[in-house]
């Protein structure tokens, strides 16, 4: 590196958590709230690990959904049309609620359609990977098609975040 300050630049999980080597010996507790505390912050790696875990929640839902509705009268598919679309207005919500902090502000509707394109993008694409799945590999055991649905979504949730976070917001008027 030629850069000097790249050579100082802190560890990206030490810029998130603080420096936890500081903590007190023995202060377990201080430990945890201090990361739980970073957590809060508005700044955007706060809101992307927000994210993140709103959106491992959601998907661990559409896991238990679609796992459970697929042994009662639901082919694979309906079962992962009713799981996404269940997580997906589960995860619309925390967003507004949690990841952004926007309940105030964004309706539940609102959060529904705004975000409901996106999570329409992700139904028709974890549909065509789950399609492309049985075309390839013929009957695959559910844990297999739940990981794919996770990677497609996970994609897909990357994009989300960029167009929430920089696209979606709101527009801050100018003072002179």
């Amino acid at each position: 590196m030629s850069c000097p300050s790249l050579t100082r630049r802190r560890p990206a999980a030490v810029e998130f958590l603080g420096d936890l080597s500081r903590a007190p010996v023995g202060r377990v507790q201080d430990v945890a709230v201090r990361p739980a505390a970073r957590l809060r912050g508005d700044d955007t790696l706060a809101q992307f690990a927000r994210f993140v875990l709103v959106g491992a929640t959601s998907t661990a839902v559409y896991a238990l959904l679609f796992l459970s509705l697929q042994g009662v009268d639901f082919t694979y598919f309906s079962a992962h049309v009713a799981a996404t679309v269940v997580s997906s207005m589960l995860a619309n919500d925390l967003h507004r609620r949690l990841t952004f902090r926007a309940g105030e502000r964004v309706s539940w509707l609102t959060a529904q359609i705004e975000a409901g394109g996106v999570s329409f993008v992700g139904l028709v694409s974890t549909s065509a990977a789950l399609g492309w799945l049985e075309v390839a590999a013929g009957s695959v055991h559910p844990l297999v098609q739940v990981a794919l649905v996770a990677a497609v979504t996970a994609f897909i949730g990357l994009v989300r975040f960029v167009a929430l976070r920089w696209i979606f917001r709101p527009t801050v008027p100018r003072t002179a």
